[in-house]
C-alpha cells in the first residue's frame, strides 16, 4: 500500500516538472517569433509643456508672466486670506500683521491657490461621473 501512495506522488511530481517544461518551451518560442517592437515615446520629463492653453501669457513677456503667475497670484491669495480671515477685514488690525513674511504669506497663498486648483478640477469630473451614471 505504501507502494501505490508513492507512486501517485512520484507521477504527481513528474507531470509538475514536465507542464513546467511544457510552459518554458511555448514561453520560447513564442518570444523568438513573435517580437513585438516597443513603443518608445517621448519621456515624461522631456515633453514640452505650455501653459498658454490655460494662462493669459502674451509671447513677449512671457518670463514676466511666469514669474508672476509663480510668485505674484499666490502672494496676493495669501494677503488676501490674512486680510479677510486673520486681520477680520480691518486695515487697521492687517496693518498690525507682520507683512515682512514674505514666505510664509507666498506658502499660505500658495496652498489656497492649490486647494482650489484641485476643487476646480475635481467637480468636473464629479459632475460627468454623475451624469454617466444618470444616462446609462
Amino acid at each position: 500500500m505504501n507502494e501505490t501512495i508513492e507512486d501517485e506522488l512520484t507521477k504527481k511530481r513528474n507531470m509538475l516538472y514536465y507542464n513546467q517544461l511544457v510552459m518554458n518551451e511555448r514561453k520560447a518560442k513564442g518570444s523568438k517569433g513573435h517580437r513585438r517592437a516597443k513603443k518608445r515615446g517621448q519621456s515624461f520629463g522631456s515633453q514640452e509643456v505650455s501653459f498658454r492653453d490655460f494662462l493669459f501669457i502674451p509671447e513677449e513677456w512671457a518670463a514676466a508672466f511666469y514669474v508672476f503667475y509663480g510668485v505674484g497670484v499666490p502672494y496676493i491669495a495669501g494677503a488676501i486670506f490674512l486680510f479677510f480671515f486673520v486681520a477680520g477685514g480691518s486695515y487697521e488690525n492687517f496693518k498690525l500683521l507682520n507683512t515682512n513674511a514674505f514666505l510664509v504669506i507666498w506658502l499660505i497663498g500658495y496652498e489656497i491657490v492649490a486647494i482650489f486648483s484641485l476643487i476646480s478640477q475635481i467637480i468636473p469630473y464629479q459632475i460627468r461621473q454623475q451624469a454617466k451614471l444618470l444616462y446609462n
